[in-house]
Order: structure tokens, then C-alpha cells, then sequence
């Protein structure tokens, strides 16, 4: 970015601090250099944000961009601009690449791939093993080290499953302050699976993903992190089980922390019921029962934040039959809208709470010290700008990702993304990227 570019000012007029009152919000040099009422500044652009949710910058813990290897779902650029779209100032990229980011080589890419986008933030997440096989530690601490500086580090997509690695990944991890981000399924339990195991996968005669495949890994891992003292995370959670596990390890003080999508906290998977693969999805989506827990944990603190999980497919893995078709869903671009939805229009959540679960606590977990800042004078200026008010229908030929795979599509959601702001620069206008 030029030093000229940098110097530009900005007010944003009469946005709602977190939903409050309104108030000005002066814009220099990438920081808020003031917050306050009838605010000028020589020079400076007006934004008129009457109406509007003033929120720190949107922070995603969880987003698979695909780069490299897998360019035709999604690139860096790609996925950061629709990051922006949604509202996001910075988001974590996850390491099933191919290569897998288990070396520094690797994620330094990934970090600088995201800085010449400049639409958001990347900060690239290591891979806990080699190749994401579960055998061997991957370079932890060269990727620590590394100019990407690493921090959190997960196998996504595939479980540490080994309980021996799970501990060495916790306790190397530890020296630097580093979080192991699990993907919490045991494999032997679901082999084949399809969908969620219950009365509906009963009813289509698909294999079913039972709950306690998530919970048993669950329960181990707790009591290996608070055993080696040391943070572990837990991806994508989807059970109101393990959202027991959860409650109870975070009374005995274990140093766990949590996700959950914005589609288990919408969707159910009485969705399947078509057979169409747009709901295929890892975690499966659970039951209407699993849904009201994930809210309730959420909006009480058991589940720290919500993380997209953002997984872009081209057309043909996801339009065929539903044994063969892949997993996973877009959201970055509708997560604000769903939880919106699911949490604000519900009462569970007000947006102080959006802020904190989706901006604050995603950053602190992440350790990003320049993100999910309060919108108070000094703080860098990451800012989003939403419009709660207005009702439309999701349509994914409008999307800003690669892909298409949205199980949105047709819903009528809630808000929309005016302006995103990355350290004062505008990535999103009038909802328009920049």
C-alpha cells in the first residue's frame, strides 16, 4: 500500500458501536485516531453508516483457501476477497494444500500469497503432522519460526488420532505459546459414514457418523491438554455432548477452547432428506436438539467462537451422487447473516456478543494482536460496517468465492455487509469490493 493511500482519512458518520448509540469514528493513518459526535477532519471522506452496526473486523479461525494445489475451488485471492465481502479482516488458512503447509516453505507462501491480495489478514495454519498422515510431527517449530509465524496448528480434515502424537504435538506446542487445533473424529467409528447416525440416516439408508465419534476424541484430548498444561482447540463442534465435555472441562480449568459453523447452528440434518450433497458435510449436520445446544453453549461462553469453515468445491464434487460427492460448505460471505439469524433475532445474543464470538475471541485464540481490537481511539482500523435490517434470498451465482457450494442458497437470511475497513483501508464500499 503507498504511503499516500495510507495517509487517507476517513469518518464513518453515525455508526452504532456494537449496536449502541450512534457515534463518529475518525479514521487516520490506519488506526481510529477519535470515536465520538460531530467529528471533522480536513480532507477526510465521509462514510455515512446511519443506521449501521459498527463491529471490529471479522476474524475466522477456520478457512480452507485451497492454495495451493486445489486452484480450481479457490485461490488466496479468491477467497480473501470474499472474506472482505463477508466482513472478515483476517482469516486462518488451514493446511490440507497440496503440498500440505506442514513446512515453513509451505506456509511462508500461503502468508505472502495473502499479502500481495491485501484484502484481509492470512495468517496460515501449520499442519500438526506430515502430510496430515498422523504418523510423524510435522515442522512445528520451523513454521513457528518461520516469517508466517505460526501458532495454530491442526490436520483438519483428518483426525489426530494417535493419542501418543496428540500429547508430543500439545507439549512442543507449549514452548511457543502455540494452540493444537483438533479435528475430533475417530476414524474407526466412522468408516462409510454418510450423514449424521439417527432416524434420519435410518430413513435414506445411509451409514450414519455417530456422536460419540466426536465426543470420545473430545474427552481424551481435554484431559491431555490440562495433563501437559498446554492449548488445544477444538474444531467445528457438533454435538450437544460435546458441548457437555466441554462445559465440564472448562470448570476444572483445562485450557480448552471451542467452534462451532454457522451451519450447525442453523441447519439440521433433516436437510439430507433430499439427498443432496450440498449438506454433506464434515461434521454432519446433527439433530434439531444438537442445534438448540450448540446455540445455547455459544451464547453462554462454553463455545468461545464461531469459525466458517469455509470449504469450496468445484460443481462436479459436489453435484453427483451423494456417496461420492466431497464435504464441505462455503460461508464465509453468509456467516454474519446466519448468525444474525440463529443468535441475534433469537435473543441469545446481542451484538457486543456477535463481536466478541466472531472477532475478539477467534483473534485472541489465534494470538493475532493487531485483530478483534475494541473500535476505541489507538486500535487499528479493522472495522465492518452492517446493515442488520434489510431480508434477501442467498443467491450463490452473486457469491465472491470460486466456488458455489453454499447450502444457503434460496434461504431468506437477514443483513448485509456494507463496508469492510482492513488498518483503514476500505476492502468493501457500498458493498462493493474495493
Amino acid at each position: 500500500m503507498s504511503e499516500r493511500r495510507e495517509a487517507v482519512k476517513y469518518i464513518i458518520r453515525g455508526a452504532r458501536i456494537l449496536g449502541g448509540e450512534a457515534a463518529d469514528v475518525l479514521v487516520r493513518e490506519g488506526v481510529i485516531a477519535e470515536v465520538g459526535s460531530g467529528l471533522d477532519a480536513a480532507g477526510a471522506q465521509v462514510v455515512d453508516a446511519e443506521g449501521l452496526v459498527a463491529l471490529p473486523g471479522l476474524v475466522d479461525l477456520h478457512t480452507h483457501l485451497r492454495e495451493p494445489g486445489r486452484e480450481d475451488a479457490e485461490t488466496v485471492e479468491s477467497g480473501t476477497r470474499a472474506a472482505a465481502m463477508g466482513g472478515y479482516t483476517a482469516v486462518h488458512a488451514m493446511a490440507n494444500t497440496e503440498p500440505v503447509a506442514d513446512t515453513a516453505g509451505v506456509v511462508e507462501q500461503v502468508w505472502r500469497l495473502g499479502r500481495e491480495a491485501g484484502y484481509c489478514d492470512v495468517q496460515p495454519v501449520g499442519a500438526v503432522t506430515r502430510g496430515i498422515a498422523g504418523e510423524q510431527l510435522a515442522e512445528l517449530g520451523a513454521m513457528a519460526d518461520s516469517a508466517a509465524r505460526v501458532r495454530v496448528f491442526s490436520d483438519d480434515g483428518h483426525c489426530v488420532s494417535d493419542a501418543v502424537i496428540m500429547r508430543r504435538a500439545l507439549e512442543y506446542v507449549k514452548a511457543f505459546g502455540g494452540v493444537v487445533a483438533q479435528h475430533a473424529q475417530e476414524p474407526r467409528l466412522t468408516e462409510g459414514a454418510q450423514m449424521n447416525e439417527g432416524e434420519m440416516s435410518a430413513a435414506l439408508g445411509l451409514r450414519g457418523w455417530p456422536a460419540v465419534a466426536e465426543e470420545a476424541i473430545i474427552a481424551r484430548d481435554v484431559l491431555l491438554a490440562q495433563h501437559v498444561g498446554s492449548r488445544l482447540h477444538v474444531c467445528h463442534v457438533s454435538t450437544a455432548g460435546s458441548v457437555e465435555i466441554l462445559r465440564w472441562a472448562k470448570s476444572k480449568g483445562c485450557p480448552v477452547t471451542a467452534e462451532v459453523t454457522p451451519h450447525h447452528l442453523l441447519l439440521n440434518d433433516a436437510r439430507a432428506g433430499t439427498y443432496d450433497p450440498i449438506f454433506k458435510v464434515n461434521p454432519p449436520l446433527r439433530t434439531a436438539d444438537d442445534v438448540t445446544a450448540l446455540r445455547h453453549a455459544l451464547a453462554d461462553g462454553t463455545i468461545d467462537c464461531v469459525a466458517t469453515d469455509h470449504a469450496p468445491h468445484p460443481v462436479e464434487a459436489k453435484e453427483t451422487e451423494w456417496a461420492v460427492a466431497a464435504m464441505g460448505m462455503i460461508g464465509l460471505e453468509t456467516a454474519l447473516p446466519v448468525v444474525q439469524e440463529a443468535m441475534v433475532e433469537t435473543g441469545l445474543l446481542d451484538w457486543a456478543g456477535v463481536a466478541d464470538r466472531m472477532s475478539a475471541a477467534p483473534a485472541r485464540i489465534g494470538r493475532l494482536s493487531g485483530q478483534g481490537r475494541p473500535l476505541e481511539t489507538g486500535s487499528p482500523a479493522n472495522i465492518t460496517l452492517y446493515d442488520p435490517s434489510p431480508r434477501g434470498t442467498v443467491d450463490p451465482t452473486a457469491m465472491t468465492s470460486k466456488s458455489r457450494n453454499t447450502p444457503f442458497a434460496g434461504l431468506e437470511l437477514p443483513g448485509r455487509v456494507v463496508a469492510t475497513f482492513l488498518r483503514g483501508k476500505p476492502t468493501v464500499l457500498e458493498g462493493k469490493l474495493q
